[in-house]
């Protein structure tokens, strides 16, 4: 199966917190009949839109494709690794907490059995966009449970403005919720585990409220950590390319491009790569025809394709995430003469 660029075509997910209109990101999704809160750009369930693998579901792909298209690493992962997506709030989401793999095995294996780490790239904000993330300094146990008798839980969370262009990490454990008018990118290990705390009294559409999970929540939940805000990301070297490390772990690593000239992918034989194009178009070349891109877009870009570069019509930006090798990773950035300091607020054990 010859290796080549692979689009993977989103699925949208209707939320009540969500919203009527996808644009910029998607302007054919405006007037909405029902608010839509989540594309998922690498769900199992999404189809794969171009390539040998087409018109497969991505968890079938996945099962059919070639281990040197995983890469030397993944070839013997059961599972899609990431989750990505774009999350679009027109109303708060629910103060919520995800757990840890530790718990999960032991919890959740109807549920897949692993935990949830993420993060989230602001794609764009409104003047005013905040969200909270983990608690305030000496916020214990009993603090949050009276906060929450007192329907007052947002006093006990740290609140951070939001702006286009900053990036927060999301570890297991640290309580959150992400508030209107802002249009971020979610990079996590592929889990759906959200434990429900507080959900602002709404209900659905059957006048029912949503379920909450309050007990599981507070065994997840992990009391007086520090949380690390906004990340400070790294400015990484690249041939007209701005390019900048989000944030990594040993779940994901995420960089950031921006160009307006062609640029040379560095491509990877360990480890497939995604690519979500966040705005611009232009075409992808390889061995085989150019293939155009454009905003909203996800690709799959194979470990065993060789030679790529992309070619902008427009200024674009993207997303670059995959699996990375954590310890080489760190030590390549070590060698590059990041200080300690930078490396521990961008790279997380």
């Amino acid at each position: 199966m010859k290796p080549e660029p692979t689009r993977i075509d989103p699925i949208f997910s209707p939320r009540i917190w969500g919203s009527r209109s996808l644009a910029p990101i998607y302007p054919d999704k405006s007037n909405l009949p029902e608010p839509l809160g989540e594309a998922w750009l690498t769900g199992v369930d999404c189809k794969v839109a171009s390539g040998p693998l087409a018109g497969q579901s991505l968890g079938d792909a996945w099962t059919a494709m070639p281990p040197d298209w995983r890469g030397s690493r993944l070839a013997s992962h059961k599972d899609f690794p990431l989750l990505v997506k774009f999350m679009f709030p027109r109303d708060k989401l629910s103060i919520q907490v995800h757990p840890d793999d530790a718990y999960a095995a032991v919890h959740e294996q109807a549920a897949g059995g692993r935990g949830k780490t993420e993060m989230w790239h602001a794609v764009s904000s409104d003047p005013g966009a905040s969200l909270l993330l983990g608690l305030k300094e000496g916020i214990g146990k009993q603090q949050f449970l009276e906060a929450m008798r007192a329907n007052s839980l947002e006093d006990v969370f740290q609140s951070y403005a939001v702006t286009a262009g900053d990036t927060f990490f999301v570890r297991p454990g640290t309580p959150h919720t992400i508030g209107p008018g802002m249009i971020l990118c979610e990079v996590q290990q592929y889990s759906d585990l959200t434990y429900r705390i507080y959900d602002y009294g709404r209900v659905d559409a059957r006048g029912r409220p949503r379920e909450l999970h309050v007990e599981k929540a507070l065994e997840v939940m992990t009391f007086g950590a520090p949380v690390s805000a906004k990340l400070a990301p790294l400015h990484l070297p690249g041939e007209r390319v701005h390019k900048t490390l989000l944030a990594a772990c040993r779940y994901f690593a995420t960089e950031r491009w921006d160009f307006r000239a062609t640029v040379e992918a560095e491509l990877r034989s360990d480890c497939f790569e995604l690519y979500v194009i966040l705005n611009g178009t232009g075409y992808f070349h390889w061995p085989g025809e150019p293939l155009p891109y454009q905003r909203g877009q996800c690709w799959l870009i194979p470990a065993a394709l060789r030679k790529l570069s992309l070619q902008p019509e427009q200024s674009t930006t993207l997303i670059r995430t995959y699996v990375p090798d954590l310890r080489r990773l760190s030590l390549d950035l070590r060698q590059a003469a990041f200080p300690e300091t930078r490396l521990a607020q961008t790279v997380f054990a």
